[in-house]
């Protein structure tokens, strides 16, 4: 019996709203349907390239259904791969995990019936999963492409590539948004089909992060604080803020003004949940008195670091009579030492640490700091100066931002970024120009308020 093959009939250019594609047409001695590759950059040969193998799903890929993940994943496949420049998506024309689709949409009724997706594949003589890769390795094997990252929740996928002599070197997740539409689904996927899922309630992490919990809003940062390089001497550090449209936080100067939604509010709980600390500068404890709990969530309170350059902490602020850790105080070194003595005799740890040549705490040393004290991240809340500097010493590993749906008209949440005249208060000593752009965007809306969260990344920094 001959081996099968496949074949490139043509190449076609196909701009995408994440760059220009190159999309192969192949055929093959297997079957008579029409597989394709989507092509971004320069792959042939590459070592270790992203790739995505997607079964075809009409209802997902096509009509936008919500009743499974398949049309986000094949979306946050094609950003992914657009922003690491080079990549490959198999496109294979295997609807319904290879049943067809007659058959899935019989299979979508038993479903409403109350089957979950693998009996209703079995009710209708199918195997749960009947897909095939051979066709797959063909056409990286057309390539010439020695070694993939494969872009999937599915071992089995892995494993039946690796049977077929593709070297995996990494699996890549895609965490897919979850709801009331796709919940069961993904849990079925999770319990029976062993899909690596971040979904509440099934009891996985793959992080290997401290903490585990809230994983469907916080995949992405859970990957990144994964990855977070040992030789980074400094903790992971994830800034979040809220905005209105037009980018204030703020009325005024030194006045509190509630920006979020309830949802949105909770939602930063949970951010609060997964870090070892949470900082802000002292002008959010003079103006706002924070508690900086998680109390609106089930997790443990972070360590509250507060840079006060000048020991401006007031006695009576909440942060000291609030349960969970006491706060660390990052201050200059020629300080008060009685007002230091009172602080401390109230539970603060005060810590005088160097500061830079605008006067104000120097961000190196402080995170210095928190490292040696085994804070692993860090959690970065504002007010307006301190997220300036955090984003102008490019000292940040995620962002999330909260969008919410008012014109203010107001105080920025980002000052000059590549200021050196002098107008901003606590700016850093870099002037390297710092306009950062982010990566492996996740963009979901919680109640009236947009979250955008994903990677910074400075397009003149060697090190990100």
């Amino acid at each position: 019996m001959r081996a099968p093959t496949v074949a490139r009939q043509t190449t076609a250019r196909i701009p995408t709203a994440f760059g220009e594609f190159r999309v192969a047409f192949f055929d093959n001695t297997i079957d008579d349907k029409e597989h394709l590759a989507f092509v971004y950059g320069s792959i042939e040969g590459e070592e270790e390239l992203l790739v995505r193998i997607h079964s075809e799903c009409f209802t997902g890929d096509v009509v936008g259904s919500l009743r499974c993940d398949c049309g986000q994943q094949l979306t946050a496949a094609m950003r992914r791969i657009a922003e690491e420049g080079a990549g490959l998506v198999l496109y294979l024309r295997q609807e319904g995990r290879g049943i067809g689709l007659l058959d899935k949409l019989k299979a979508y009724n038993l479903q409403d019936d109350g089957y979950d997706t693998v009996e209703a594949n079995v009710m209708l003589g199918h195997e749960p999963d009947e897909r095939d890769y051979t066709l797959a390795a063909l056409m990286l094997g057309h390539f010439g492409i020695p070694s993939v990252r494969l872009l999937t929740n599915n071992p089995h996928k892995v494993e039946q590539l690796q049977d077929l002599g593709v070297k995996v070197t990494s699996r890549v997740p895609i965490q897919p948004q979850i709801h009331a539409e796709n919940e069961r689904y993904l849990k079925t996927k999770a319990r029976r089909m062993r899909h690596r899922l971040h979904v509440n309630g099934n009891g996985r992490s793959t992080t290997g992060t401290p903490r585990g919990r809230h994983d469907d809003d916080f995949a992405g940062l859970l990957n990144e604080m994964a990855q977070h390089r040992p030789s980074v001497q400094r903790p992971f550090v994830t800034l979040s803020y809220a905005q209105s449209l037009d980018g204030s936080i703020a009325a005024r100067p030194g006045a509190q003004l509630m920006l979020s939604g309830a949802e949105s509010l909770v939602l930063t709980h949970k951010l609060r949940d997964l870090h070892d600390a949470i900082l802000v500068g002292i002008g959010t404890v003079l103006s706002d008195d924070p508690r900086l709990t998680v109390r609106r969530v089930k997790g443990d309170d972070p360590v509250p670091v507060v840079l006060d350059t000048q020991l401006r902490f007031p006695t009576d602020a909440r942060l000291l009579h609030r349960p969970g850790p006491s706060p660390l105080i990052v201050t200059g070194p020629a300080i008060d030492s009685e007002k230091r003595t009172h602080l401390e005799q109230r539970g603060a740890t005060v810590i005088p640490t160097r500061v830079g040549a605008t006067g104000c705490v120097d961000l190196n040393p402080a995170l210095d700091v928190l490292q040696h004290r085994g804070i692993r991240s860090v959690m970065v809340e504002g007010g307006a100066e301190i997220i300036t500097s955090f984003l102008r010493a490019q000292a940040v590993d995620y962002l999330v931002m909260t969008i919410a749906n008012r014109i203010v008209g107001g105080l920025r949440g980002v000052h000059r970024l590549r200021s050196n005249d002098g107008m901003d208060e606590c700016r850093t000593t870099t002037t390297a120009a710092a306009f950062p752009r982010l990566k492996h965007i996740d963009n979901r809306w919680y109640g009236d308020d947009l979250i955008i969260q994903g990677v910074p990344v400075w397009e003149d920094s060697d090190a990100r």
